[in-house]
């Protein structure tokens, strides 16, 4: 009776029956913040010491390897050693692994096979990419690699697959002699680790025998984030004698762009009928304004299991709106409030600024270095640490220094020059022999011919276009300097040759740079900027390099920081201050998901995750003028803020606006609305109407044009003549449109 109360004690009833059940299939539908880690614990822990299952009839999977430790150290406490011993616990590619090792030899493995990350994955089919003389320009390596793991998840071998262009038709081929190769060798990459696994259970039935004798209990968490091949492992384990239990929230399934399908809770339940449904909705995190605004808000979507998450802890504060002039002034709000928290005693790091796209970080990057504020970037790395932002200032760097042999080493082969590494260690044998930098080095050996014709004309190439490049950008300011090197040291036109998303965010990326540094300029032009440690008098460029510098210090992770991330990394953190900024349509929701109702509702599941972050306060933002990738936009409030209710919102900005569904002037008289309500839609006319509209061009507006079709007004830039409107075309897509050249017709 003692250890039954002690599991049990702390628990609400429906944790209690989530941890107590003896139904043999079960869904834990565990909304965010309802405890489901606490109830995944203590149910293992009921079935060993309660119910009397051994330990290794445990099998449990978590979605992280950080996740699977929490769970390890917390049944640890909670049942000890004895208990414990013998438990799988861990990832999906963690247990397949462990089972591949226990079974190599059926599984057609050697007994030492290596595992293999993306980079080696991109390795070879480089190499294999040689062998069939595919042009890397043409062909990406690593758009080769995604496609092999997307087949593998879905349970598909290279003869399985049934080719539909010629791209996929090629990617087969490389796909049959990458697996070839991977078997000859014993290399076996992640997706590999669930595809094998997955069929040695289905080929072996020694192994399948052995698996289900053992594991008699099965507990998989995050179960809207499976994939297919997943799933049906989940499946081949479980046979018909385990016991399954599922935990997932369908309101956070937030990954089907890497291949989760929010499916498989539901597919679980139509796959066996006897299933028990059990609902955690009471939250321990957040205050009930910020929850009843959460679940408003996913309410509308159609596809869900439902559920309504509630506290007794209190309403707490309203959620905070903020409307700013620009994209300038809605950091500073965000880190003035931040400095606000801090003051009053709450840490740096219970402050979280969440954002849809990495692009949106710089600009608040920027403002926590200008007001002296630490912070890290979660999940990703910072905007001037990234690839292509480095790559383009190193070229910046060596056009003003030819000295700077880091910036030489970093532009001197990239994009490929055929510039070799035998070449390069001859430059820096010289350069060391003869105390020269790296670019000296190369013209010392060029005019004394102790390079071979190849070797001479590829470094001979490099130094005349940098020289080239030098003469026709000297007199410009240096972020038009900035934006011309890029397009024409080729390295614009690599990453446009690199297809899918990463290559479209790379070059937006660029385009953000040259923002900034044009954002910059026109700041300091007119400022003597001085080093404070060596009293060194900076030009705007070496202020600029060395404001970006600034973000190669090392952060020493104890450090109390502002945390920035995007919405999809905060999933499973809560913080006490939220900060989700950008709540404009185009950016989030984002702009490819408009037309596409199950994008949008994976949108606005994203917008619930974010929400469901917050512990105490939660603060909104968007701007009406806002400049992205080198131009200026003023773009509509997000759907999601007019499907937020009005009474949970309070302003605190005095520009902009926003809708909600609940409250239409047309609908009440102004004798029945709360002054906040009359406020706010008092407001939408000079938001909207005054400063949206232009001869009939009006945000939502019909339009017809003799080429494209019918479409939708989404956005506006520019003044006069140079007006342009943004369209989305029915059957064209998305364009700019000049509209003095247009020859719109109003619908």
């Amino acid at each position: 009776m003692e250890i039954k109360k002690s599991l049990l004690e702390d628990l609400n009833n429906e944790q209690q029956n989530a941890v107590t059940t003896d139904n043999q299939y079960t869904v834990v539908l565990a909304g965010a913040g309802s405890g489901k880690t606490r109830v995944l614990v203590h149910r293992i822990a009921w079935l060993c010491m309660e119910k009397h299952y051994s330990p290794q009839s445990i099998f449990a999977v978590t979605f992280t390897n950080k996740a699977a430790v929490e769970m390890q150290e917390r049944i640890k406490a909670l049942v000890g050693e004895g208990y414990f011993s013998g438990m799988w616990i861990g990832t999906f590619h963690g247990l397949t692994h462990r089972l591949l090792r226990m079974f190599s030899q059926q599984a057609r493995l050697p007994s030492n096979f290596q595992l293999i990350d993306s980079e080696d994955q991109i390795r070879l089919i480089k190499r294999i990419f040689k062998e069939h003389k595919v042009d890397e320009k043409q062909w990406s390596a690593k758009e080769c690699a995604a496609f092999i793991s997307s087949q593998k998840e879905m349970g598909l071998r290279a003869n399985d697959m049934s080719p539909q262009d010629p791209k996929q038709v090629m990617w087969q081929t490389i796909y049959q002699d990458y697996q070839a190769i991977c078997d000859r060798v014993g290399y076996v990459d992640f997706s590999e680790l669930i595809l094998r696994a997955y069929e040695l259970l289905s080929q072996n039935s020694d192994v399948l025998n052995y698996c289900h004798q053992r594991f008699s209990n099965i507990l998989i968490d995050e179960f809207q984030d499976t994939n297919l091949i997943q799933y049906r492992l989940v499946k081949k384990l479980a046979g018909i004698t385990a016991n399954v239990m599922i935990v997932g929230d369908d309101d956070q399934s937030i990954y089907s762009w890497r291949g989760a399908n929010a499916d498989n809770l539901q597919l679980f339940i139509n796959d066996y009928p006897d299933t028990e449904i059990i609902r955690l909705e009471q939250n321990y995190r957040s205050t009930s304004n910020i929850l009843d605004a959460a679940n408003i808000l996913i309410a509308k979507n159609q596809n869900r299991l439902g559920k309504n998450l509630w506290t007794d802890s209190g309403e707490g504060e309203k959620i905070s709106l903020y409307v700013g002039f620009n994209d300038i002034d809605e950091a500073r709000f965000v880190i003035g409030q931040i400095k606000k928290r801090h003051e009053e005693g709450d840490k740096y790091s219970s402050c979280a600024i969440l954002y849809r796209n990495n692009v949106q970080s710089r600009i608040f990057e920027d403002t926590l270095l200008q007001a002296g504020l630490p912070y890290q970037i979660y999940g990703s790395i910072r905007f001037y640490e990234r690839q292509e932002v480095k790559l383009a200032l190193a070229y910046l760097r060596l056009l003003h220094d030819h000295s700077n042999d880091m910036a030489f080493d970093a532009t001197v082969n990239t994009p490929t020059r055929g510039i070799g590494n035998v070449t390069l260690d001859k430059v820096r044998l010289t350069a060391k022999q003869h105390n020269l930098s790296l670019w000296d080095a190369c013209l010392m050996l060029i005019q004394t011919n102790a390079l071979t014709e190849r070797q001479r004309s590829g470094l001979s190439r490099f130094l005349e276009l940098m020289e080239s490049i030098h003469k026709e950008v000297e007199p410009l300011p240096f972020y038009q300097q900035l934006d011309v090197m890029i397009k024409l040291s080729g390295v614009q036109q690599m990453y446009e040759q690199e297809p899918g998303i990463k290559g479209q965010s790379r070059l937006e990326n660029l385009e953000e740079l040259v923002s900034a540094a044009e954002q910059f300029y026109h700041n300091n032009e007119n400022t003597v900027i001085q080093d404070n440690i060596t009293g060194k008098t900076l030009t705007v460029l070496e202020s600029f390099l060395a404001f970006t510098s600034l973000e190669s210090r090392d952060v020493v992770k104890a450090q109390d920081s502002v945390q920035l991330m995007t919405l999809h990394s905060a999933k499973g953190l809560e913080f006490d201050n939220v900060f989700i900024v950008g709540l404009e349509e185009g950016i989030f929701p984002a702009q490819r998901s408009v037309k596409d109702s199950e994008r949008m509702e994976e949108e606005r599941r994203l917008a619930y995750v974010g929400i469901t972050r917050a512990r105490k306060h939660l603060t909104l933002t968007l701007c009406e003028l806002r400049r992205l990738y080198g131009r200026d936009e003023r773009n509509l409030p997000s759907r999601f803020l007019a499907e937020l209710p009005v009474e949970k919102l309070n302003e605190v900005s005095y520009r902009g606006m926003i809708t909600s569904s609940e409250f239409k002037s047309n609908d009440l008289s102004k004798k029945d609305l709360s002054k906040n309500e009359q406020f706010i839609l008092d407001r939408k006319k000079s938001y909207l109407e005054k400063q949206r509209e232009s001869d009939g061009y009006i945000l939502g507006r019909k339009v017809k044009h003799h080429r494209f079709g019918e479409g939708t007004i989404i956005n506006f830039d520019g003044e006069g003549d140079h007006k342009r409107v943004q369209i989305a075309f029915v059957d064209e897509g998305v364009k700019w449109l000049v509209i003095k050249l247009a020859n719109l017709t109003l619908l």
